[in-house]
């Protein structure tokens, strides 16, 4: 479990701290093949820790010693799938928006992954951060997104920072229950890649983190 930093020498070696504390929450996750619902729970709560005890937490210092958790809909297991990535060597570059305006964060289409949810055919652009390191990021808005999830929509996948479910072969590990918001939901100071118009699903994805109040 996550506990709070002793000491920190700088705001940076907090979030070189922050990433390492992710990256250990998720590989304990892909390492963990039990049931799905204590294997949520868990995950949940070491995720609820982090938020309310790091000091690179996205949550408001102010507000951490009150945080009583994240929002989440129920774990369901028609919402795992797995999916090939579709390569794309030809698209071009682009920047992906983010809050708050300002200049767009470079990324690479490397790809994309399609899928059914409840029998609707959904596709989703996967992208490369075309920076230093780089890493997998898939960020999608869904039918909840400004009501029951952030309007900016959620994402799936951070590999940058050790967010991610991992590969089977050559197919993605695509688990909505573990979707969740960019650190941008909790607090403006945040500027946060967003879901371009592509990667915008037409159904209603209610698995992985929610608004607080929203309807489970």
């Amino acid at each position: 479990m996550a506990t709070p930093m002793a000491h920190a020498s700088s705001a940076h070696l907090a979030l070189a701290d922050w990433r390492r504390r992710v990256a250990v929450i998720y590989a304990s996750l892909r390492a963990d093949t039990g049931d799905p619902t204590a294997r949520a729970r868990k995950f949940r709560a070491a995720r609820d820790e982090l938020l309310a005890t790091h000091p690179s937490s996205p949550i408001p210092a102010a507000q951490r010693p009150t945080f009583g958790g994240l929002a989440w809909y129920d774990v369901d297991p028609t919402l795992v799938v797995r999916a090939p990535l579709e390569p794309d060597p030809d698209a071009p570059a682009l920047d992906v928006p983010r809050s708050g305006g300002g200049l767009g964060i470079p990324f690479l289409r490397i790809g994309s992954v399609s899928f059914d949810v409840a029998g609707v055919p959904c596709r989703l652009a996967v992208f490369w951060l075309d920076e230093y390191a780089g890493g997998i990021f898939i960020p999608f808005r869904d039918a909840t997104s400004g009501g029951e999830t952030y309007g900016g929509g959620r994402y799936l996948w951070d590999s940058a920072k050790g967010a991610d479910l991992g590969t089977v072969g050559d197919e993605l590990v695509l688990d909505f229950n573990y979707a969740y918001h960019p650190s941008c939901t909790y607090d403006p100071i945040w500027s946060c890649p967003l879901a371009p118009r592509e990667n915008w699903l037409p159904v209603p994805i209610r698995g992985g983190e929610r608004l607080p109040g929203s309807a489970p």
